[in-house]
């Protein structure tokens, strides 16, 4: 019975599995965001997590066992190196997926997995509305020019096409 066993085995054999984990996380840890299927993100997500929460501490006991999930010295290092200084206040949540569209030989849907403080386009944007003031879009007709109120001129009525009269209309029929 696989009652409480939740995971996804993602058609692949455990070792297959570990493996395929360790180098997506190690491509995750060193461009900092790949493109994968949405299935694997959900997956190397809760595989990765621990590892990034893990390397807030350094020491030589963590480094170990994040190395024993990893395998790649050079990951490791980057990963207790920049990656923990960057969320080390953050809670939880270290990664994000972000949909893209879907495959186009298989239809699987495509995201993008995340490290989320290193997204600098989100990071720009969330800054920029901090910045930015508060504009309303009332009060467009009336502005302020040096402390007198203007406003906004009354229409002139159109003018209406003059019709020729009557007398113009005669035409020429007795000749």
């Amino acid at each position: 019975m696989r009652h409480r066993k939740k995971f996804n085995h993602l058609s692949r054999t455990s070792s297959h599995r570990k493996s395929l984990f360790a180098n997506m996380a190690t491509s995750l840890i060193m461009h900092k965001g790949i493109v994968t299927t949405v299935a694997k993100a959900k997956a190397l997500k809760v595989f990765i997590e621990p590892l990034i929460s893990r390397s807030k501490e350094d020491t030589t006991h963590n480094r170990r066992i994040v190395f024993s999930y990893i395998s790649d010295k050079s990951a490791v290092s980057e990963l207790f190196r920049d990656v923990a200084v960057k969320v080390a206040q953050r809670p939880g949540g270290y990664t994000r997926i972000l949909r893209i569209a879907n495959r186009k030989g298989d239809n699987a849907e495509l995201c993008r997995l995340e490290l989320v403080d290193y997204n600098e386009n989100m990071l720009a944007a969330k800054t920029d509305t901090k910045q930015k003031a508060k504009t309303t879009r009332r009060g467009a007709a009336k502005k302020a020019v040096e402390g007198e109120v203007v406003a906004k001129a009354p229409k002139a009525p159109k003018a209406k096409k003059e019709e020729p009269k009557a007398e113009d209309k005669t035409t020429d029929t007795a000749e």
